[in-house]
């Protein structure tokens, strides 16, 4: 794999937001309806991390788990790059760059490589913050201010890759998995 080839996913579908917004339970739907789904990797990371009792965590070493999210959202891109039909991510590649820029990553060049070299499907949805949904659990522990603060800095992020970001509102999960199949033209 060369550094300056561009890998494109034109099935992909990059679901994304901040923190406690709803994308499993869309996300959940749309695999009902026969999508494929590739599951977030941050969670599968901090999961194996705390069982195994490693410290690459959010709250710990930021820098490793910010390594170990890049070489899954990678492996996962390229798993999946060749579907011939939808398939939804839980999260992407630019999600890890506005990761790096929250913990204000000294140095995110391969980061940003990446964002340019594996190419999702141009339209990206994002869900905003939900306050009535927000809740914490043993994986998610940013503040529900976090999580808004998170939400705005994912919007720019995924625009500053040149992606076009189609807002997803509150609603019904049966709604918001419509409108995003309706987006794709399904």
């Amino acid at each position: 794999m060369s550094d300056s080839a561009i890998y494109m996913g034109p099935h992909l579908h990059v679901i994304t937001g901040g923190p406690g917004t709803g994308k499993t339970t869309v996300l959940r739907e749309l695999q009902q309806r026969g999508f494929g789904v590739a599951e977030e990797v941050a969670r599968q990371i901090i999961r194996e991390q705390i069982d195994g009792g490693g410290d690459a965590v959010p709250w710990a070493d930021t820098k490793r788990y910010t390594q170990l999210m890049l070489e899954r959202q990678i492996e996962s891109f390229l798993a999946l790059m060749s579907a011939s039909s939808l398939t939804f991510c839980d999260r992407g590649i630019p999600d890890v760059l506005c990761y790096a820029r929250i913990t204000q990553l000294a140095d995110s060049s391969a980061i940003i490589s990446a964002c340019q070299n594996f190419r999702y499907s141009q339209r990206v949805f994002m869900l905003p913050p939900w306050p009535e949904i927000y809740t914490t659990d043993t994986e998610r522990k940013q503040t529900l201010e976090e999580a808004i603060e998170t939400y705005y800095l994912m919007l720019a992020t995924y625009r500053d890759c040149e992606y076009e970001v189609v807002e997803v509102p509150p609603g019904t999960v049966e709604s918001r998995a419509s409108l995003i199949l309706h987006s794709c033209g399904s």
